[in-house]
């Protein structure tokens, strides 16, 4: 009864602080049924009366046997996120009948921490099936724009450059980030029998991993839309195409590299549960990256926007260059602090701390990060809008002389 509004977080939330509790209990009464074995390693024999009451696991502590008449004492499990330390003691006695019921029970003799009441737990679920529902759509949305701005740039050839190409890969790395999100859920949360604190599949496992490399690549191709456009700036609006594969390698190779040391650092040392816990000290694998890519970009977000201004008070640049200058780097500008602040932010406390906060940034705000990249790069860049409406005068025009052809036809007919 103690641990039910802890399962019942864990299994909403589906991260861990709480399955730690489950996790010790089941550790401690595995301990139990080891001693239990050991205690009677022959086959089972018929009780005899008097001999008193054999080791038992209650669901909470283990009860060394004890002879008839006698009575035995245990201190509150040490649980520091269910139970405060305290000095309370609880007793059962050996009778004729077998163990006695704790006596006082454990809720009476230990302080627990403040739990949830059921009333509270159903609020709970229910902001978390509204919070899921908010970024399914944000995802969906994200996914939609995306796909559609891919292809506006693979379907006209005049977008076809090294500018727009890493736009492209910038874009299918938030594909595979709300596809990842989307696959993570289908296989972790499907099920509300599962118990997600003891889950160890492969398939989950590989669910994990997938997801960590959308997020790592998302971040590292926002880094290399940073460097190319640092690079542009300091090469004055030239850029050799060798360096595409360079961008390729950070954007792509990186978070695999990543990744796979991972995956094999937790194959190696950590290979428990579904490899979803945040709180394990092999995360900084993964976290590390991240935050180098974010201050690398603050650092290029500093130096462009110092290299932009320089350029837009030299007496001696067009205006026409300014405005140049002005429409390349305003979406990329606004994209680097937009990723990385709230990232940089809760990065300088434990994972469990701010869990709302930070779920509520990186899911439901983060859902839709997507669909501003595609606005900004695609939807509401001026080359593009110029291209769509150039195609659409030529579509417009083949129309009117399809038409005007046919009806010539049937006169002349």
């Amino acid at each position: 009864v103690i641990l039910l509004p802890a399962l019942s977080l864990s299994k909403v939330r589906g991260t861990h602080p709480d399955c730690s509790v489950v996790l010790h209990f089941q550790r401690r009464e595995a301990e139990c049924l080891q001693r239990i074995r050991s205690e009677s390693p022959g086959p089972a024999v018929p009780e005899q009366a008097g001999e008193g009451c054999p080791t038992e696991w209650d669901g909470v502590s283990c009860w060394p046997a004890l002879p008839l008449g006698q009575s035995r004492h245990v201190a509150c499990p040490e649980i520091l996120n269910v139970f405060q330390e305290s000095t309370g003691l609880i007793q059962r006695n050996c009778t004729e009948w077998g163990w006695s019921l704790p006596s006082p029970p454990y809720h009476r003799a230990c302080r627990l921490e403040t739990l949830s009441s059921n009333n509270d737990t159903e609020a709970k679920a229910r902001h978390f099936v509204t919070m899921k529902v908010l970024y399914t759509c944000g995802y969906s949305t994200s996914l939609a724009a995306l796909l559609l701005a891919i292809g506006i740039f693979s379907c006209f050839r005049k977008l076809h450059c090294t500018r727009n190409s890493i736009h492209i890969h910038f874009f299918t790395s938030f594909i595979l980030r709300g596809t990842a999100v989307f696959i993570k859920d289908s296989v972790l949360f499907s099920d509300e029998s599962i118990d997600h604190c003891t889950m160890s599949t492969v398939t989950c496992k590989a669910a994990i991993a997938f997801f960590q490399y959308s997020v790592l690549a998302n971040f590292y191709w926002l880094l290399v839309e940073g460097l190319y456009l640092q690079t542009l700036l300091l090469l004055t609006f030239t850029c050799d195409r060798s360096y595409t594969w360079g961008y390729v390698l950070i954007g792509w190779g990186v978070p695999m590299v990543t990744v796979g040391v991972w995956v094999l650092t937790r194959l190696q040392y950590d290979n428990h549960g579904c490899w979803d816990d945040y709180s394990s000290l092999y995360w900084w694998v993964i976290k590390a990256p991240i935050l180098l890519a974010i201050f690398v970009n603050f650092l290029i977000f500093l130096n462009v926007t110092r290299m932009l201004a320089q350029k837009i008070r030299c007496p001696d640049l067009s205006k026409t260059h300014k405005q140049q200058y002005m429409r390349l780097t305003k979406s990329t500008l606004l994209l680097i602090p937009l990723f990385g602040v709230h990232y940089v932010v809760f990065a300088l406390f434990p994972e469990h701390v701010g869990v709302d906060a930070r779920l509520y940034f990186e899911l439901v705000l983060g859902s839709y990060q997507g669909f501003l990249v595609a606005l900004l790069y695609c939807f509401l860049n001026g080359e593009v809008q110029a291209e769509i409406r150039r195609n659409w005068g030529t579509w417009q025009r083949s129309m009117e002389s399809n038409v005007f052809n046919l009806a010539t036809q049937d006169f002349t007919a």
